[in-house]
């Protein structure tokens, strides 16, 4: 078999995942036989991930968090509905007969997997004229049987916020005698979202479980994800029995995990937290700005970056020349052009992209 050379991230504009940072390399490599699925034998590991959860409850206002390194912001989603679903099945006074699970429609694709393989039924409600959850369809969607409430900071298309204390208000007053659940998806966002103004983490509303992943703003190396509860009780509601391993019950969703992206995760957040995300967040989201200026000055229509991510309208002709010339590019669910302002994705990548912009444009 032929050596296969990794591809390199030049060109790669519409990944959420980036070059990890070379710490979080040199950790991986120390960690990677290792198994945090099994705590009791693998202890050095398993400490290890307990200092990453604490990392990530500091960075999103949760002093005491309780929670785990996942493979990523699918198995995070996919738990907190199962959480949802199964400490209201245990815990409310009338069991919900069909749960269900309301989310705008700009939540990811990974809570149409959770819905079908826990059999809950996805509500998905509209955005408004800004991309964010509408509030009043939340209310209309939500009813008894409601265990789950999804809130999007930093979503995959536009990269927008949504309301998460008014969320976590409808979530908490769903129901006549029961509470559902907030679950707020940052996992892109929540390496960002610190720096801003916005209100989405556990300080700053009643949020029951998020997910938000060192694998993408945070530079660890994939599989990275985090998912975060408020409440031990959420991962008592996951965890199954394991009586031939040393530890005796596992809450997560995979079983066996390398080490690799935990110790990533914790080499990562050492190296960069606070001031090394800060730097990054205003430097990405200073190109975001520029390409979005860029593109509209060449007459685009472009959605007003919030976050770095950047949404316009371009021609099918065009978009297909850039994919053609080696960009890796993708389109919205609208078809707008989608890029995402990685670490990797530096001002000269953007200069070089905005120039084949202007070749294919006029050609």
């Amino acid at each position: 078999m032929q050596r296969a050379v990794p591809q390199d991230f030049s060109r790669v504009l519409s990944s959420m995942c980036t070059e990890p940072h070379p710490a979080a390399r040199e950790a991986a490599v120390r960690f990677l036989a290792t198994n945090p699925g099994d705590p009791a034998t693998y202890q050095s590991v398993a400490e290890v991930e307990r200092e990453v959860v604490a990392a990530l409850g500091e960075m999103t206002g949760l002093p005491d968090a309780h929670g785990y390194v996942a493979s990523g912001g699918t198995e995070a989603n996919v738990q907190a509905v199962r959480a949802a679903r199964n400490r209201a099945r245990d815990e409310w006074s009338t069991p919900p007969e069909t749960p269900n699970v309301v989310a705008p429609e700009s939540v990811h694709f990974s809570f149409r997997k959770a819905a079908d393989v826990l059999g809950v039924e996805l509500r998905t409600v509209p955005v408004d004229d800004d991309y964010r959850a509408d509030l009043d369809a939340v209310r209309a969607s939500v009813d008894s049987e409601t265990v789950l409430v999804v809130g999007v900071a930093g979503s995959t298309e536009y990269g927008r916020v949504d309301p998460i204390p008014e969320l976590a208000t409808i979530a908490h007053d769903a129901g006549v005698d029961n509470r559902a659940f907030l679950h707020v998806d940052a996992a892109w966002g929540g390496f960002a979202l610190p720096f801003t103004d916005h209100a989405w983490n556990f300080a700053h509303a009643d949020v029951d479980t998020m997910t938000i992943d060192p694998h993408k703003m945070g530079q660890a190396v994939v599989p990275a994800g985090g998912f975060l509860a408020r409440d031990r009780a959420t991962l008592d509601a996951l965890a199954v029995d394991t009586p031939y391993l040393e530890s005796t019950s596992q809450a997560t969703l995979t079983g066996t995990r390398s080490g690799a992206g935990v110790a990533s995760a914790a080499a990562a957040m050492e190296a960069l937290w606070p001031d090394g995300y800060r730097e990054q967040f205003e430097v990405s989201t200073a190109s975001a700005e520029w390409l979005a200026n860029a593109l509209a000055d060449r007459g685009f229509a472009v959605v007003d970056p919030e976050l770095p991510l950047v949404a316009a309208s371009i021609p099918d002709p065009l978009f297909d020349a850039l994919r053609d010339a080696g960009w890796r590019i993708s389109r919205t669910s609208a078809g707008e052009l989608r890029v995402v302002c990685m670490p990797h994705v530096t001002r000269e990548t953007l200069r070089r992209f905005v120039a084949d912009v202007d070749s294919f444009s006029s050609a």
